[in-house]
């Protein structure tokens, strides 16, 4: 079987078709009166917003923009340049103060990220001091637990940031009994890159059939502007990390090696199909594997 980009290559009216039809479905079969999604200036709520709007009309699609002291000085602006032409409501909640009253920036000193570009630079560099270090990368620890200090503090500091827009989001939704829309992809669902309980938590997951190179031939075909569209996917938790940067690969290669395990392809051949090394491959199957637990219910006793 090829890996070749083609391989990826998806008809976007007919999925469109598809996706729409399951956010207008799912609204009824939940008895819902419309959509709320947490849009973040990113490509994938981009996408979401413009699915739900396609499906139930702007007037039954709320929006919430939840923007914190990392944040990027970009992220509400390109949420707004998508959001406003559609002409949905939108309502900002700042999280800063509510983050700073639970004591969440006490975990990392306030000196550290007091500039956004001197931050995001030191951030880099602590994830490569980790792995040279350790000799392991950080995206694969984080799946596990751990007995590092830092790293036990700074899993606490992003992570809490998405469950807090998640319980927003739910709190806005139960109040005008709206539909939690997410916006989670394939491949941050296969490799652990999303935060449990956080950007994990809605009721319907659209994008979730779909990588993220998938995505973002449904951003062109909705014509989500190309300022969003050609950005660095980036979590926006910890200033300077991009999606690629944090997980080591770039998505063209890391869809067409998820793939390629899908279909139950070796390692040996996935790697020549997509010219990586096998321990490339071997890292992207060990991700699958440690982030597992992230994808199903809690464990029960028998």
């Amino acid at each position: 079987m090829a890996l070749t980009p083609e391989h990826l290559r998806i008809d976007p009216e007919r999925v469109s078709q598809k996706l729409e039809n399951f956010i207008k479905t799912s609204v009824g079969d939940f008895n819902r009166q419309g959509a709320i999604v947490g849009l973040s200036g990113g490509l994938d709520s981009s996408v979401v917003l413009a699915l739900s709007v396609a499906a139930l009309g702007s007037s039954k699609v709320l929006v919430l923009i939840m923007p914190e002291r990392d944040s990027s000085q970009d992220s509400e602006s390109d949420a707004r340049l998508q959001a406003e032409p559609l002409g949905v409501r939108v309502e900002k909640i700042e999280l800063t103060p509510i983050l700073d009253e639970m004591g969440i920036y006490k975990h990392i000193p306030k000196a550290i990220f007091a500039r956004k570009k001197i931050a995001g630079a030191m951030a880099k560099e602590g994830y490569k001091l980790y792995t040279r270090v350790t000799g392991k990368r950080i995206l694969l620890s984080g799946l596990d637990g751990t007995n590092i200090g830092i790293l036990k503090r700074a899993n606490a500091y992003y992570r809490i940031k998405h469950r807090l827009r998640m319980v927003l989001l739910y709190s806005y939704a139960e109040r005008e009994n709206l539909l939690v829309v997410g916006t989670a992809n394939k491949t941050e669902f296969l490799t652990g890159f999303f935060v449990k309980y956080g950007d994990s938590a809605a009721d319907i997951m659209p994008l979730s059939p779909l990588y993220k190179t998938q995505v973002r031939q449904l951003a062109e075909f909705y014509h989500i502007p190309e300022r969003i569209i050609n950005k660095a996917p980036s979590p926006d938790l910890i200033p300077g990390i991009t999606d690629e940067f944090a997980i080591g690969i770039p998505y063209e290669k890391l869809d067409l090696i998820l793939s390629g395990l899908d279909t139950k392809m070796t390692i040996k051949e996935i790697a020549a199909k997509t010219d990586v090394k096998q321990e490339t491959v071997e890292y992207v199957k060990e991700l699958v594997r440690r982030s597992k637990h992230m994808r199903t219910p809690p464990l029960v006793p028998d």
